[in-house]
């Protein structure tokens, strides 16, 4: 990522602008001409050279570190999002932002039932299945009051076998690569986040294939893909899945549709109709829940989707 010294230069200069001595606790004095911060004001915030800031201003200094650039960011009291922009027009990867946890908005629970024919999940980043529709349900199938740390699509991938049975077998190896290098995107993207690091190592010390695909490092974030689903009622289901970003770094919302002209439109509306109370009496491997809300309610419901 380049660096773009002259959008940086204005932004720092616009942003000290916009502040007064008293929005960072400083006197004004009497002799101010002009409004906003002056520059030896924000160097004395920042704790960094008075050249080396007027540089960045004119355009002509050296790319800052990511020390010096959080330093400007409090110093010009910048929100998140400015935060952000400071970074991408210094040349730096923007830090990582909010993270919601388990924590879905009520208005995701909303959409997710609002898609009646459409199979749809909320995931986290690291593969933790927090919610999914009724529709995702008797698609995947879901098991019922599991323990917090065993709703993780990945881990079940690796150590659940019951799990790969709703998959061709032919492409059980590269799912499991898929989740493995969409995972270490994730754990990358945390740095030195205990949870991700300590999902890792579980999962190590369980599956010898995940630690020999965790070696070879391959890396890539999952965004589309088309998958085959072998569901026991409607036969084999092939589905686009679409991931859309929430406003948070750690959760997704995965699609799952119907390629255009396909037959799964069919099998989709069949599913619809059968409901999930037959899909869970005729082999499902346990009991289903019915929608998100039931699944945010108790927090425990998982799938073998994504």
């Amino acid at each position: 990522m380049a660096m773009d010294r002259r959008e940086l230069a204005d932004f720092l200069r616009r942003s000290r602008e916009r502040l007064s001595p008293a929005d960072v606790g400083l006197t004004a004095g009497s002799r101010r001409r002009t409004p906003g911060l002056r520059r030896e004001e924000v160097v004395q915030l920042a704790g960094m050279s008075a050249d080396y800031y007027i540089r960045l201003e004119q355009a002509r200094g050296p790319q800052p570190s990511l020390q010096m650039l959080g330093a400007l960011a409090r110093a010009l009291r910048l929100s998140e999002d400015e935060r952000d922009h400071l970074h991408v027009l210094a040349g730096h990867r923007p830090p990582v932002g909010r993270q919601a946890g388990q924590h879905i908005r009520p208005a995701l629970l909303h959409l997710l039932d609002q898609l009646a024919g459409t199979p749809a999940q909320i995931v986290s980043d690291l593969g933790d299945l927090l919610a999914q529709n009724a529709m995702a349900t008797a698609l995947f199938g879901g098991v019922c009051s599991l323990r917090e740390d065993e709703r993780n699509v990945v881990w079940r991938w690796f150590t659940d076998p019951t799990v790969r049975q709703a998959y061709p077998e032919e492409e059980r190896d590269h799912w499991g690569r898929v989740h493995v290098a969409d995972l270490r995107a994730a754990v990358a993207r945390r740095a030195d986040d205990p949870s991700a690091t300590a999902l890792v190592a579980r999962i190590r010390a369980t599956s010898e294939e995940f630690a020999r695909l965790w070696d070879l490092h391959e890396v890539a974030v999952r965004r589309t893909s088309r998958m085959c689903v072998v569901h026991p009622l409607v036969g084999a289901v092939t589905l686009d899945c679409e991931t859309l970003l929430t406003p948070t770094e750690d959760q997704r919302l995965l699609l799952f549709t119907p390629p255009p002209g396909s037959s799964a439109a069919g099998h989709l509306e069949l599913l619809r109709v059968l409901g999930t109370e037959q899909f869970a009496a005729t082999g499902s491997s346990s009991a289903l829940g019915s929608s998100s809300k039931d699944l945010q309610a108790d927090g425990r419901e998982s799938g073998r989707g994504a």
